[in-house]
Parts: structure tokens; sequence; C-alpha cells
């Protein structure tokens, strides 16, 4: 086989600092408030899936899939890590965690939906491209660790989610745990944790805007 060129890595801003964020995996958890879990018809226990690094994109305009796609928002806090390990204890999880993120888990829902009635996989409704936005990582040193707090997405100005972090099945220590015992976690993973309730259809040409308490803010547009 010739050579070819190596893509370039996916980096994300770290707010206040020189340096940048170099993404390996993005693990995501389904479920992971009870409230969205009973909006989406499913039990409230916590699932794992994955996205590929090029699902990671800046916040802003957004390249969509098709006209005709069923596009979902679900705002999340998103977990940095910037060590390396298989965490046994909440102490030893939390000390994985370089910093904390703002990111919209986007969901093509008409194919989920056709996914879950075929038994079949979501990679193509929640891998594909840009599905991912996340805005610039507030290092823990900064923000510390916020574990309660406003979480919540408008879109053109109307609040669609408004939860708080509180409300989550799993901590972030607990969802690092779980993870451990199937991965060894390593600096650059990001860790989508999960959604309130309130999830739904973010239209072309929409602006969607987020939150977290404490961490910061993301705008979409999808295009």
């Amino acid at each position: 086989m010739n050579d070819f060129p190596v893509p370039a890595p996916v980096v994300v801003p770290v707010r206040g600092r020189s340096g940048r964020f170099t993404v390996g995996r993005v693990f995501c958890v389904g479920r992971n408030y009870a409230e969205h879990a009973t909006e989406m018809g499913a039990a409230a226990t916590p699932i794992f899936f994955m996205k590929p690094a090029t699902a990671v994109v800046p916040a802003g305009d957004l390249p969509g899939p098709s006209d005709d796609a069923r596009v979902d928002h679900e705002i999340e806090l998103v977990l940095a890590l910037n060590a390396d390990g298989r965490p046994t204890t909440p102490e030893a999880a939390r000390a994985l965690i370089g910093g904390y993120a703002v990111g919209v888990d986007l969901t093509r829902r008409d194919l989920q939906s056709e996914f879950k009635k075929a038994g079949a996989p979501w990679e193509a409704a929640k891998a594909f491209d840009a599905s991912a936005p996340l805005s610039e990582i507030s290092p823990a040193d900064d923000v510390g660790h916020p574990r309660a707090g406003a979480i919540w997405f408008d879109v053109d100005g109307a609040r669609r989610q408004d939860g708080d972090l509180g409300d989550m099945i799993l901590s972030p220590e607990r969802l690092l745990i779980a993870l451990g015992e199937t991965w060894r976690l390593r600096p650059g993973d990001l860790v989508f944790t999960g959604t309130p309730a309130g999830v739904g259809p973010l239209p072309r040409g929409a602006q969607g805007r987020g939150g977290v308490e404490g961490v910061g803010e993301i705008s979409v547009r999808r295009l």
C-alpha cells in the first residue's frame, strides 16, 4: 500500500491555557437521567456507546445530514480526562478528570427509531461526523468538579431542556468506574455524561444554545 497523509488530530481549546486537548476516544452514556429515559420509553438503566473523534467539532455552524433527517439535540456535561487508569473508587476516578466542557450529542432520531425496531446497532444514528459539537474545555483547577447546577438547552430562544446535574443516575465518578471495567481510560478521552429530559428536533437553520452552570455555554446552528 502506498503512503498516504495522516489526518491531523482533533484538538479542543482549553480556556485560559495556551495548550490544547487532543481528542482520543469519545465515550457516551444514554439513559443517565431518569426523566429522559421515561420520555424515550426506556428503562432508567445507563448504557454506553461511542463516537469517533471526527464527531467532535467546535461550536458554531454545523454541517448536517440530509434535508429530511430528524436531528435531535441532547445537551450534556462532558468530562475531559488527562490521566490514565482503571479507577475503582470515586477518589481515583475524580483524579482522572482534567476538565469539563459543554457538549451536544446530536442524534438522528429517524434512524435510531428504525434501528431499535430492527434490533440493529445505532452507529449511523449517533456516530456521524460533526455529531458532537463541543465548547472549549474548562480546567478543573479553575471550575472545580461541578456535581449540581443547571443544565439547559434552548432552540430559537425557547427553553427545551431544563435539568440539574444532581439528577444523574450515575455520577461522573461512577461512570468512570463503570467504563474502567471494560476499557483502561486514557488521557484524551472525552466522556459525555447523559442528557436531561426535553430532547427534541434541531431543524435546519435553527439556533441552539445551551449551557452547564459553572462550566460554560455552547451555541450551534444546523446548516
